[in-house]
């Protein structure tokens, strides 16, 4: 038997859920724009309220729930990543820097050599 995973339909409640939090968001910002000859606090609340509602809704649905639990792995793999040393870095990063010359020098006699033969030699022309 194969193991085939099993997509579960969202409920309406939750489509319901993520669209009022998309309309608080649109809320937030047009009541910002909105009362464009109020204070900027109170600007300011107005897009924070629409952004903390849309907050609520999103997190009480299957999409924030999923979102949060992916956050907490992603936290939990960055915790995993071993970091290298500062001599290791200074080492990885002059290694760099010695290629990115070396290529630089390169590209540039590639440069100078061709076209020293396109004008010179092949079609003549002089400098």
């Amino acid at each position: 038997m194969s193991n085939h995973p099993v997509e579960t339909v969202n409920a309406s409640s939750d489509k319901f859920k993520v669209g009022i939090s998309v309309l608080a968001v649109i809320a937030g910002v047009v009541g910002f724009y909105l009362l464009s000859d109020k204070s900027t606090a109170v600007r300011a609340l107005a897009l924070v309220a629409g952004l903390l509602v849309a907050i609520g809704f999103f997190w009480t649905s299957t999409q924030g729930k999923d979102f949060i639990n992916f956050a907490k792995e992603a936290v939990r793999e960055t915790k995993k990543v071993v970091w290298p040393t500062r001599k290791d870095a200074m080492q990885i990063t002059a290694v760099v820097f010695g290629f990115v010359l070396v290529m630089a020098i390169f590209l540039w006699s590639a440069d100078k050599f061709l076209e020293f033969l396109l004008y010179d030699l092949i079609l003549g022309w002089k400098k």
